[in-house]
């Protein structure tokens, strides 16, 4: 093969092993390898890790390795005898104790979301999520499929515990949001966005918003500290009365949904709205042509065989709240995976926002 073919079969390769990258990532974390790692005062090898987790020597052997070349893991080597240790991208992102830990969402993607997968051709012919497929479930009511049980329930929120984690910060500062003294987190789940906004907007309260199940479930596993200025209220925002507030934060939940729910919700929202007050809209963002970044096209496939939505050009959110009445929109990107757009009600008003940060 001449070399530009050789570089093209081996970007193929590429492809078609990524499932198996990913499947190593999941595996190491669903074992505990990081955690053991982490708890260890030195390096173990792979039959202390293997004892440690009740596996095979063998296999663990193959896995770690397979960790090292990730640059999951890193290994020093004694007497011809290895002995692994976590690297900083797993000390940071991988380990439970980490205040960054992405452990569980990573878990949720294992157990949940790769079995979606398994059918993305037949969600591309059909247009509709595949829950009915991966798990028996139907999914016309979406959230009562992707609450399914109660652990999946709770593994969902704790994957977003860890997103809002790492990314909560960046969305909330991409606008100064001071000037919103109570805010109401619609589809809010745990409070993790929630507990980022009190932080970095000490002036600020904040209720969550959500479905009873998720608010009972938040109380149960996600106590609030004692004065922590936010507190939860049940309801549907499709169709109960929204709390008062300021602002309205709207995270990670349009995508969920078709261009004629986000309007039906957006609308509802605006309506909710005093003058003056707005609506923050908290997504991955789509380049112009739709045609990247490779992640939020991916997510976009996601939306496809798990929901009903799709992620959006900054455009298409634009058009959106402009639509339901909104008179200033504009959109900033962080340097992060999700980015901010901030609708304001009222009449139009020149906006300014900094500069945008390219994708990567």
């Amino acid at each position: 093969m001449s070399s530009l073919e050789d570089q093209a079969f081996g970007l193929l390769n590429t492809y078609s092993n990524g499932f198996m990258v990913s499947q190593v990532l999941f595996a190491a974390c669903d074992l505990g390898v990081f955690d053991l790692l982490a708890e260890a005062r030195e390096p173990l090898d792979s039959a202390a890790v293997a004892a440690h987790l009740g596996a095979s020597c063998h296999g663990m052997e193959l896995l770690l390795d397979a960790c090292v070349t990730l640059k999951l893991l890193r290994v020093d080597t004694r007497r011809g005898k290895a002995f692994y240790g976590n690297t900083e991208l797993s000390s940071t992102y991988l380990t439970t104790a980490s205040p960054t830990t992405q452990r569980n969402m990573l878990l949720y993607l294992a157990r949940t979301t790769y079995h979606c997968w398994a059918h993305l051709a037949e969600a591309v012919r059909e247009g509709r999520s595949q829950y009915l497929k991966a798990f028996g479930v139907p999914s016309e009511e979406l959230f009562t499929a992707i609450y399914r049980s109660e652990d999946e329930r709770l593994q969902f929120m704790r994957g977003l515990q860890d997103v809002w984690g790492v990314n909560g910060r960046s969305v909330l500062s991409a606008f100064d949001l001071s000037s919103f003294p109570v805010i109401c987190d619609l589809g809010g789940c745990s409070g993790a966005l929630a507990k980022e906004c009190v932080s970095l907007y000490p002036g600020c309260r904040v209720t969550v918003f959500d479905i009873p199940e998720v608010v009972q479930t938040a109380k149960t596993h996600f106590p609030l500290p004692e004065g922590a200025r936010i507190r939860f209220c049940e309801g549907d925002f499709f169709k109960d009365p929204l709390p008062e507030a300021d602002l309205y934060i709207l995270a990670r939940i349009l995508h969920d949904w078709t261009d004629e729910k986000c309007a039906h919700l957006l609308e509802r929202v605006y309506r909710a709205c005093k003058p003056g007050g707005g609506v923050l809209v908290v997504e991955g963002l789509l380049d112009a042509d739709g045609r990247g970044p490779l992640t939020a096209q991916l997510w976009s496939l996601n939306m496809l065989v798990q929901t009903e939505g799709r992620e959006r050009t900054p455009a298409q959110y634009c058009e959106l709240l402009a639509a339901a009445g909104f008179g200033t929109v504009c959109c900033r990107r962080t340097r992060g995976l999700y980015h901010a757009v901030l609708a304001t009600r009222g009449p139009p008003t020149p906006c300014s926002p900094r500069s945008l940060v390219p994708f990567n």
